[in-house]
């Protein structure tokens, strides 16, 4: 009998240097199944190749969560590009499907705000795209609201939708 799995089957760890090639997998994989490929999309970003390089610092935080020793989620937050020093950005927040629908997204959206209060942010910032429903309700319901304009500079210009919460 094969054993299901449950939400404490995964853990959450900080990014290590070796995660690198699979969380840049993970990230191109997620955005493609989301149609979310080519110019103006996170999928472009020079740092998806070199995550650990540009999110270990003192203004940012990155997670993988790992399943059976396996990288299946990702995402963290870093100094909003653009934007003023007390807003942080929530990024490369992506899940391979065997990892969706267990409540870790909310998991690893606390715990990034966590770490955002301890650091001096005061407000978290994301952008993201409509057709990524089940993102947009946990995002709603983790207190983000709609914004009528991007913030910062991300170069993020495909994305359909800007959210901001108050840390």
């Amino acid at each position: 009998m094969k054993k299901e799995i449950t939400s404490t089957d995964f853990t959450f760890r900080l990014i290590e240097e070796k995660d690198n090639p699979t969380v840049a997998m993970l990230i191109r994989t997620v955005m493609t199944e989301f149609g979310t490929v080519g110019e103006g999309y996170s999928i472009m970003d020079r740092e998806v190749d070199e995550m650990w390089e540009n999110y270990t610092n003192e203004q940012s935080c990155f997670l993988v969560l790992i399943l059976k020793d396996k990288v299946v989620g990702c995402g963290g937050i870093g100094l909003l590009k653009g934007g003023d020093a007390k807003t942080c950005e929530l990024k490369k927040m992506y899940f391979y499907p065997e990892a969706r629908g267990f409540g870790l997204g909310q998991k690893l959206v606390k715990k990034c705000l966590k770490k955002a209060k301890a650091i001096g942010y005061q407000t978290c910032y994301l952008e993201t795209v409509a057709r990524m429903t089940q993102a947009n309700e946990l995002y709603e319901k983790m207190g983000f609201q709609l914004l009528e304009q991007p913030m910062g500079c991300t170069g993020h210009s495909a994305c359909d939708r800007q959210m901001a919460r108050v840390i």
